[in-house]
């Protein structure tokens, strides 16, 4: 997992209306915590935190802090409802060789059998790593798995290093009978266009 190094400034202006002027400069308020220090509130650069954002837990190497740098970790991204811009973002410390719990995305891979439609039921898995070796995601390959077959969390073939933090009951996905799921969606558009023809013929009749 490589680092990405970011640069940042040392935040001194609260409240929303340093927040904006933050913004408008094209920096990103943040706060650094963690390890039983005191929070360290900083500004980042907006466009390189962006960029920095799209990889899964991300391995932030924060430059010019107080102390020189450190390795950070993003726990809470807050985003503008509507138009998406960074507004706030929550780092947490970390070390080499220290294990965290995270969650990665489960990819499903290959080839459904014949007849079948993948059920997902969890998209995100919360595994337990060492923090400068969070793998990006888990597959699950589908390949000969035959319809009503049934993939739990202790199924997953984890990266190196990973382990299960959730319980390892947990339903992660499922082969099902891709007609039988077709089979109601056919019936009530039948239904539909039965009531469309019979409404016409109501009308004339009064």
């Amino acid at each position: 997992m490589s680092e990405v190094r970011i640069a940042a400034e040392p935040r001194t202006e609260f409240g929303k209306g340093a927040a904006r002027r933050a913004r408008r400069a094209g920096r990103v308020p943040a706060v650094l915590y963690g390890h039983g220090t005191a929070p360290q509130h900083i500004s980042l650069p907006g466009h390189e935190l962006m960029l920095a954002l799209k990889t899964p837990n991300v391995l932030l190497r924060v430059e010019g802090l107080n102390g020189g740098s450190e390795l950070a970790l993003p726990k809470d991204v807050q985003r503008d409802p509507i138009k998406g811009f960074l507004e706030h973002v929550d780092l947490l410390l970390v070390t080499r060789g220290e294990k965290v719990t995270v969650e990665i995305p489960v990819n499903v891979v290959g080839d459904v059998v014949a007849g079948g439609r993948v059920a997902q039921e969890v998209v995100q898995l919360s595994v337990e790593a060492e923090a400068t070796h969070i793998p990006e995601a888990v597959d699950v390959d589908v390949t000969g798995l035959e319809v009503d077959t049934q993939v739990l969390a202790k199924d997953l073939k984890l990266p190196s290093g990973a382990s299960l933090a959730t319980d390892e009951e947990t339903l992660i996905l499922q082969i099902s009978d891709a007609s039988a799921s077709t089979a109601p969606a056919a019936e009530a558009a039948a239904e539909e266009g039965a009531e469309a023809e019979a409404a016409p013929a109501a009308e004339s009749a009064e």
